[in-house]
């Protein structure tokens, strides 16, 4: 079995000593390349190199970025079944990808499950979502939302670690500076009338991230085996936008209320704003837009687990 390691050597939970114990582990079980990113937008080339070379796994170490821009690689003609199989070892902060499908959050006991997973050929084929021409694994978001990671993304830029806190605090920043308080994005579906919101998440599993140990389930009905959920408040008051907080954070999580718009199994959302609004796919920003096509595509990729 051939297979290409795409390393982040900015990965905020590996060291270098780290990454090349966990590369000599995988070596053991599969014929194994080593590639390390040297600019944004270099696992997308990696990996979509891979898929022309035939290879049979891309794993992915390091955050969720580094999973989405190996995902857009190996996806970049669209599903193959034939194609390379993903795997992941997570290696970021949150790692929402990986805690999804279910593996450890530490790089070490994720890649020994790596490492039996190959050596059974065990597999799981998901479905994704796509933005335009952006595949996404877990969330995309307009608006609030994409607005925070901009935020964070700065911060970071500065020298900030992604903790928790950074978010939260950003956020709140966000919230209470932000003058889109009135519903400054619409929603189209089939089927349904338009819908003014203030903010709009779309969900391609639960959770949707977390913070240190506790998920944020927005969208707690969704899956990669179903279409997108949405997850829109209709106006961002500060009542309704803390209840709908507290909800999301909860055990048993099951957000509602009249300002609340849930969709379940969506198989395309339509979203568009009035004024450029951020964009954001599994917690990158994309830019600003005035809309956004999300679609669901359903047995996208083979994942190794």
């Amino acid at each position: 079995m051939r297979a290409l390691l795409v390393v982040n050597p900015k990965a905020t939970a590996t060291t270098p000593r780290m990454r090349e114990v966990l590369a000599s582990a995988l070596s053991s079980e599969v014929k194994l390349d080593v590639a390390v990113t040297q600019y944004r937008g270099h696992a997308i080339e990696l990996a979509a190199q891979a898929r022309v070379d035939g290879l049979d796994v891309v794993v992915a170490l390091g955050g969720d970025g580094t999973v989405n821009e190996v995902v857009n690689g190996l996806l970049e003609d669209g599903p193959n079944p034939e194609g390379p199989a993903l795997a992941v070892v997570p290696g970021g902060n949150a790692n929402v990808f990986a805690r999804a499908l279910g593996l450890p959050n530490n790089a070490v006991d994720a890649t020994s499950l790596l490492i039996e997973a190959l050596a059974a050929d065990r597999r799981r084929r998901i479905g994704l979502g796509r933005v335009d021409e952006r595949w996404f694994t877990f969330c995309a978001g307009l608006g609030l939302d994409a607005a925070v990671v901009r935020r964070v993304e700065r911060k970071r830029a500065k020298g900030a670690r992604a903790t928790p806190g950074l978010f939260v605090r950003q956020g709140i920043t966000e919230f209470f500076l932000s003058s889109a308080r009135e519903p400054a994005l619409v929603l189209e579906r089939d089927g349904g009338e338009p819908e003014p919101l203030g903010m709009a998440l779309v969900c391609n599993t639960d959770p949707w991230t977390f913070l240190g140990p506790r998920p944020v389930r927005a969208c707690p009905d969704a899956s990669f085996d179903t279409g997108l959920d949405l997850f829109g408040v209709r106006r961002l008051t500060t009542v309704a936008t803390l209840r709908h907080l507290r909800q999301i954070l909860a055990r048993g999580a099951r957000p509602r209320g009249r300002s609340l718009l849930q969709v379940h199994d969506a198989g395309e959302l339509r979203l568009s704003a009035r004024v450029p609004v951020p964009l954001q796919v599994d917690g990158d920003d994309l830019g600003d837009r005035t809309s956004a096509v999300l679609r669901s595509v359903p047995d996208a990729l083979d994942v190794v687990v």
